[in-house]
This record gives structure tokens, sequence and C-alpha cells, in this order.
């Protein structure tokens, strides 16, 4: 679950981060109100989406300006001009893709005398399971990019769980950092205090891109990203609160409700599946043939008839959908639940696009009879492979 840059900020400041004063706007005729209750001279009005380049995005609309969805302002006039001109806007940046994400709200914050900027990021390493630290002088920057040109500028090294944060940790980034003086031990306590957040919230990724090294030589979390496990929020309840569902995909939003694995991609064929590593492979060998798959879907292996007719429902909502393939192992998932889910799907929202069906395990037969005993128009696949010639084919013409 991703949140937005205030209310990552907002809990940063709870533990006693630094960051700068600002308030989020929600409605334009709070703008100027907001912008008023800081101090400037320097006011930045920051469009806030669950995306990344915000500074270097664009607005589909023209009446938003071409500056981006990051903003220098030098007076509440001028802040609340601004903010006035992104909100209810689309915002397209790298990351949102051309059809990018709507400005429903915008934060104003003082603005800092920046003398140097830096990279910095928690993170859970998949490979060792551990939290790892990566830090980088090229803040500011993609850094993607500068692991790629110059990776030697980049520092990452994980925590041993047994010990957890140690200030040698924050002397080591400070150092990589080029801090000197009272700057490294400002540096060993925010490093401890944001592993502390990031272990008792349950996070899954701290960006601060950039953190910054004010004129006067104070460390600043100047910008904040923040994700947490899905898993965990019922722990966190103040965590949970943040969720803004108008930032997420709403085939995905769905598929939560009914337990559903669901992400939705770009290509052409729906995909149904049981088991996270088969639906994979489905995606896979979809695209050995040619095509692409337009999900992931893993209906689980404890699928009811409801929870199949939905998931059938979630697929024929995207309309990028030109076919689709439903993939099922059955071991404890069983064939006839996922036959009977198919048909019940089918008859209630109709089938517009072609339909490869495959099934192979636990109540094969029965599930086989179910479909060919209903009137679903339906092309049976013998495999994976069968089935995946079959929708491409289908598909492609």
């Amino acid at each position: 679950m991703n949140i937005h840059e205030y209310q990552a900020k907002a809990l940063l400041r709870s533990y006693g981060a630094p960051v700068s004063d600002g308030r989020a706007v929600l409605r334009a005729e709070e703008a100027k109100a907001a912008a008023g209750e800081l101090d400037g001279p320097v006011w930045v009005v920051k469009a806030q989406i669950h995306a990344g380049g915000r500074g270097k995005g664009t607005f589909k609309e023209a009446d938003a300006g071409d500056k981006g969805g990051v903003r220098i302002t030098r007076s509440v006039a001028e802040a609340e001009s601004e903010a006035k001109a992104m909100l209810g806007r689309t915002l397209v940046t790298h990351q949102t893709g051309p059809v990018g994400k709507q400005v429903n709200r915008v934060y104003i914050e003082d603005g800092a005398a920046i003398a140097k900027e830096f990279y910095l990021a928690l993170l859970v390493d998949r490979g060792s399971s551990r939290i790892s630290f990566v830090a980088s002088t090229e803040g500011g920057m993609d850094i993607e990019e500068v692991a790629a040109s110059t990776p030697e500028k980049i520092l990452s090294f994980n925590i041993d769980p047994a010990n957890g944060y140690q200030a040698f940790h924050g002397r080591r980034i400070a150092f990589a950092l080029g801090l000197e003086g009272k700057q490294v031990k400002q540096c060993v306590q925010l490093m401890g205090t944001l592993y502390k957040i990031f272990i008792e919230k349950d996070a899954e990724m701290l960006e601060i891109n950039p953190l910054i090294l004010t004129e006067s030589g104070e460390l600043k979390c100047l910008d904040a990203k923040m994700g947490f496990d899905s898993n965990a929020t019922y722990r966190h309840p103040d965590i949970a609160e943040l969720r803004d569902e108008s930032e997420e995909d709403p085939k995905e939003l769905e598929a939560s409700k009914y337990d559903l694995n669901y992400i939705a991609l770009d290509g052409e064929i729906g995909c149904m599946v049981n088991g996270a590593g088969l639906a994979m492979a489905t995606m896979d060998i979809i695209k050995l043939y040619g095509a692409e798959p337009a999900n992931f879907l893993d209906v689980g292996g404890g699928a009811t008839k409801e929870k199949v007719t939905e998931a059938f429902k979630i697929i024929t909502s995207d309309k990028n959908v030109k076919g689709i393939l439903v993939n099922i192992f059955g071991g404890i998932m069983r064939c006839d639940v996922i036959a009977e889910g198919v048909v019940a799907a089918v008859k209630e929202v109709g089938l517009q696009v072609p339909l490869v069906v495959r099934l192979e395990g636990t109540m094969v037969d029965e599930g086989k009879a179910i479909i060919n005993n209903s009137d679903v128009d339906v092309i049976a696949a013998d495999d994976l492979k069968d089935g995946a010639e079959k929708i491409v084919k289908a598909v492609k013409g």
C-alpha cells in the first residue's frame, strides 16, 4: 500500500525526522489559507499522486500550465494560483504512462536553501530477506540511470536483523555522502529514525529523494515516498486510514475485495490461473507465442464459484482484453468449481471475446463435463502449450 508525500512527511515528522513545514490542499479554495500559514519567502507547490517524476511531468490540459507537477513560487498569491492550476488536471509522468493520474490534492510547503542533494532509500532486499540501505551522492536524479551509468556512486548494504541498526551504519552512509563534523552525527540519528519507522510500521519501501544538506549545514528530507506491506496493515490502523483508493486501479481494487491476486498489465489476453508460479508461466508462454498478457490473476487454491465469477467479470471489464485464457491445474483447487464459475460468469456478463479453457487435475472430468454440457462458446485446450497457441491464434486471427 502506497501513501502520498504529505502523508509520509507527517509520519516522518511524528518520529522527529527533519522535514519542511507544509499543508495539504484538497480544494482550490483552501490554497490561499494554506499558503498563508507558511513562513515563505519561497513556497513549493507539489502535485500529490502515487507516481514518481512529478517535477518532469506534463499536464494533459493546457490550462494547467507547462511547468510540471512541482513548482516554486515566491508569494502566497502565486502559490494559490499554481495550486488551482494543478487540482483536477491530469499529470503524466514516466511512471504513470500516457494515461496519467488526476491530481486530487496538492502539497504546499516552505522552500529550502539547498547546498547538496543526496539519494537515500530503505528497501526489503528479496535476495537476503533483510532491510537494505541505498545511498548516493546523486540525489534528485533517476537512481536507475545512476546505477546503469555510474554504479560506483551508489552505496548499498543490508542490516543484520539480529543486531539491527547500529551507529556505524549511519557513519558509513555519512562518509559515503561526504558529510563532515556535526552532519555525521545528524546522519547517524536520522538513519536510525528511518530504520525505526521502517520496522515499526511494516514498511516495504522508504525513499528520500532528495535528502538535502541545507546551506546552514542541516540534513532535511525534502521528498518522501513510502509503501507498506498490505498484509500487515491490520496491525496499523493509522496507516490503513491513509489509503487513497482513487490512486489505485479500479480492477485491482475490486479484486482485493474478493481476495484475488490481480495486477493489471498492458496486453490483450486476459488470464485466470490458480497459483502464482503457474500464472507467471502462463504469461511467459503467451509472450512466447507472440502476444501480451493483460493481467496477472491468481484465484488461489481455495477459490469458490463466486470468486471465480468475480474474477472473470474483472477480466472482461478491461477494454484491452481481446481474448481470455483460463489455465487451471487442480490440486487443492477443483476443476469443477472453476468450470461452474466460468459458466456462471459468462452467462452473467456475456462473452464478447474468444475464451480458451485448459483444465487438468482434481475433478477434471467433472469440470470438462460442466463446460461441454453448457451453452458457453469455449475453445477446449489439452495442455498449456495448446491453450496458449489457440488463444493467440484466436486473438491474432
